[in-house]
């Protein structure tokens, strides 16, 4: 009996030593959960390594997301060795790069750096510049070039050098560099280029600016220059068409990268569609006064279903120094963060020409982010992820509403239309209930909703109406 009581001490003692050897010699992958950081944007490698030094206490990650250092392949390497040395995660950014000549250096430092390196930070906001910028795509059967505007509009130029412009008010615009002859063709062959504006209502103008356009007669124009005929050509003609084409654009241009590595953008809208591009790991920016239990819902509801991870990226509060929230604020959206599942908690450290030695980061801001490594993520009394989701809004399939405000345009070309109002009151209206325990996600058959959801709400019916007072 004594013998059996000291050799079950002896296996006690070895499984307490064990568990103690795991916990202090473990990977860091293995002890730390979540990645906390932030960006540099200077451009000198001495600058990026005075950061390096000053975060490498209280922080695990070093985003490198220089516009000038992203062509040097060797500065890259340099600050990554510097970060990697000091015991921090290394994640570059690329706005663009040629495979040829990249692919040799990834597969280098993904071998030199190993789980330290990260990922690849590749392109900032496809999402947002979908809704306010310029972006291009292009058909591929025709050859046309589609560019979408920033006001909204759809422009596409053909390969005869003809231009379609479709306004976000409905009017279209063709120019015709191609002659065509005047006066009924009486006019002993004079010939010019042709603008004309065609309205919804059927009317046509053409440009007479030009003399040589005086005499133009309307039959003179080809024949699919009418305002239907025209429409029905009109590229990313609806929410569906367009969602497929942001996709495949996409899709496109981070192919290789996804396949390679973790590839990581950051954004402010259309999470779903990113993480449906290819996009592993997206970082939702928190600021700009934006709500942040609505853009949590939003990308981690994408990144729930879709089997992805997430993070968020403070971003600027003010376009204008301090630029970033106050110190507590940052604290305490990290903190939400945190206990929401984040993964990833990144600040954007801004360098601009007033030569700040650490960037537009003040001492608060080092603060915040020290105060939130020790006091949150490295605190065992607060649990990562435990505000966990239970309530869900389920939006139609491929409706790229930017959901910022309510006369927000749908995939930046598209005016609102009665399906926004109906979602905006009824998100307004589930995030008021459940709060962060709120998930926003798009209606996908390929997506089957999780388990955990208690409360389902769909945009155009709720599950359990009573809640809503109806």
């Amino acid at each position: 009996m004594k013998k059996r009581l000291a050799l079950s001490s002896i296996l006690i003692i070895i499984l307490l030593l064990s568990t103690v050897f795991l916990l202090n010699y473990s990977n860091p992958e293995d002890t730390e959960p979540v990645y906390v950081g932030v960006t540099y944007c200077g451009d000198s490698v001495e600058d990026g390594k005075l950061l390096i030094d000053k975060i490498k206490e209280y922080t695990n990650l070093f985003v490198l997301q220089s516009g000038t250092l992203q062509r040097d392949f060797e500065s890259i390497e340099e600050l990554g060795d510097y970060a990697v040395s000091a015991g921090l995660y290394f994640l570059p950014y690329f706005g663009y790069y040629s495979e040829a000549t990249f692919s040799v250096w990834l597969e280098t430092v993904k071998q030199k750096w190993g789980t330290y390196f990260l990922g690849v930070y590749y392109c900032d906001e496809p999402g947002g510049k979908m809704l306010d910028g310029y972006v291009e795509f292009e058909n591929e059967t025709s050859g046309d070039t589609i560019m979408k505007t920033m006001y909204g509009d759809v422009v596409v130029e053909k390969t005869d050098d003809s231009v379609i412009h479709y306004e976000l008010s409905g009017v279209i615009h063709l120019y015709l560099p191609k002659p065509i002859q005047t006066s009924n063709n009486t006019s002993n062959g004079t010939q010019s280029e042709v603008y004309a504006t065609f309205y919804p209502d059927g009317t046509i103008e053409v440009d007479e600016s030009n003399t040589t356009l005086a005499n133009i007669q309307i039959a003179s124009l080809p024949d699919y220059a009418t305002y239907d005929k025209l429409l029905s050509l009109r590229p990313l003609n609806d929410t569906t068409q367009t969602a497929n084409q942001f996709i495949a654009r996409n899709k496109d241009n981070i192919e290789y990268l996804s396949n390679a590595t973790t590839a990581f953008t950051s954004d402010y809208a259309l999470y779903w569609f990113d993480y449906l591009s290819g996009y592993d790991v997206i970082l939702t920016h928190i600021g700009w006064n934006h709500t942040i239990n609505q853009h949590i819902a939003l990308t981690r509801g994408a990144a729930t279903l879709q089997n992805k991870d997430w993070g968020i990226v403070i971003t600027w509060k003010y376009k204008q120094a301090p630029y970033l929230d106050s110190g507590q604020e940052i604290f305490n959206q990290m903190t939400t963060a945190y206990e929401c599942g984040a993964k990833y908690f990144v600040i954007f450290n801004y360098y601009g020409t007033n030569n700040e030695p650490y960037g537009t980061m003040e001492n608060e801001h080092f603060e915040a982010v020290e105060s939130f490594w020790n006091d949150v993520v490295k605190n065992p009394d607060v649990v990562h992820d435990s505000i966990i989701a239970d309530s869900v809004l389920v939006l139609p399939k491929n409706y790229g509403w930017g959901m910022r405000w309510q006369q927000d345009k749908i995939w930046g070309i598209f005016k609102p239309d009665d399906k926004s109002q109906q979602i905006w009151n009824l998100m307004e209206t589930v995030l008021q209930i459940h709060d962060l325990k709120t998930d926003i996600i798009y209606d996908d058959a390929n997506f089957p909703l999780a388990p955990q959801y208690q409360n389902i709400y769909y945009w155009n019916q709720t599950q359990d109406t009573s809640i809503l007072g109806d």
